[in-house]
């Protein structure tokens, strides 16, 4: 029996505990990867304002915060900007009367002075309705000459019919005629008078629009622009569909000129009346033009964000003209 017992036991498979494996390196890497997967999941998913577990959190890379730096506009003793020469004192002479034009007399770059004759228009109704009127004053002159001669004559008549009323050789009725005839006299010399006056100035209205016939210069200057020709229709205002001309030249005061210069508005406190200004003309890269600020215009432009400013020529110079660029210096003062 107890070598039954033996043989039995020799069958039995044994309890014991079988011995773990070594952990694999691969293993422990996951491992590590999850509990930061978890970590950084924790902290999306944490509420704002509350603290993570630093255990579960990967330390991170600190990174420095970006500084604002302030603009500030370069504090320069100059100011360069562009501007255009323009003239102050420009007109593009017209006629004052509709009439046809007989001859101009000026061309362009032509110097003409203060009243020159510049074009004619054709003036033969105007010239005869003049010599209409001034024979109408010589009339009303003469009927006044007469009328005075008539009244000196009643006159006369009167101081004689008076006196010889006065000593009895004349009746009072003729005295009476004598005095009525000199008031008539009166009155016809008052008319005759009136209407010497009144041709009087119709000749002088006519003459005055004669005038207009000979177009004149309203200031001495240069013709830049001659835009009408012999034989055209001028008119103070154009005709329909264009077949009458309004302007017949142009005329620049030379004296008139002076720069005007765009001014960037961040910098348009710096610009003062009298402030120094170098000026130089594209034109003429080595000339010097010495000129100052006349005056800043009040107003700005929104679509481009400058400010205007005038700037007086200090010296006349020939090779400045209108309308030519200038690169100009303002000096702070």
């Amino acid at each position: 029996m107890s070598n039954v017992s033996a043989k039995l036991d020799l069958l039995k498979i044994g309890r014991e505990a079988a011995p773990s494996a070594p952990a694999r390196p691969g293993r422990l890497a996951l491992a590590a990867g999850a509990v930061v997967v978890l970590g950084a999941a924790g902290a999306l998913l944490a509420p704002r304002g509350l603290p993570v577990r630093a255990a579960a959190l990967a330390p991170a890379a600190t990174v420095p915060a970006p500084v604002a730096v302030p603009a500030v506009a370069p504090a320069g003793h100059v100011l360069v900007e562009s501007g255009y020469v323009v003239a102050r004192r420009r007109a593009t002479v017209v006629a004052e009367v509709t009439g046809r034009l007989m001859d101009i007399r000026v061309e362009e770059g032509q110097r003409v002075a203060q009243g020159q004759v510049l074009a004619v228009l054709d003036a033969g109704m105007a010239d005869s309705e003049l010599a209409s009127a001034q024979a109408r004053v010589a009339s009303a002159d003469a009927s006044t000459r007469a009328a005075a001669a008539d009244l000196a004559e009643g006159r006369d008549t009167a101081r004689r019919s008076d006196t010889l009323a006065q000593t009895g050789f004349l009746s009072k009725t003729s005295l009476v005629k004598d005095r009525a005839r000199v008031a008539n006299l009166e009155a016809q010399l008052g008319r005759a008078e009136a209407e010497a006056q009144a041709a009087r100035a119709d000749a002088a209205r006519l003459q005055a629009q004669r005038r207009q016939y000979d177009i004149r210069a309203p200031f001495a200057g240069i013709v830049v622009d001659k835009n009408a020709q012999p034989g055209e229709i001028v008119s103070p205002i154009s005709g329909a569909g264009g077949f009458t001309r309004s302007g017949i030249c142009t005329i620049i005061d030379m004296t008139s000129l002076e720069i005007q210069a765009e001014v960037n508005e961040s910098y348009i406190g710096r610009v003062q009346e009298g402030q120094r200004v170098d000026a130089v003309l594209d034109a003429y890269p080595d000339l010097a033009i010495a000129a100052r600020v006349l005056a800043v215009v009040p107003t700005a432009n929104r679509d481009k964000g400058t400010v205007r400013v005038r700037i007086a020529l200090l010296r006349p110079e020939p090779k400045i003209l209108p309308d030519m660029a200038v690169k100009v210096t303002i000096h702070a003062t």
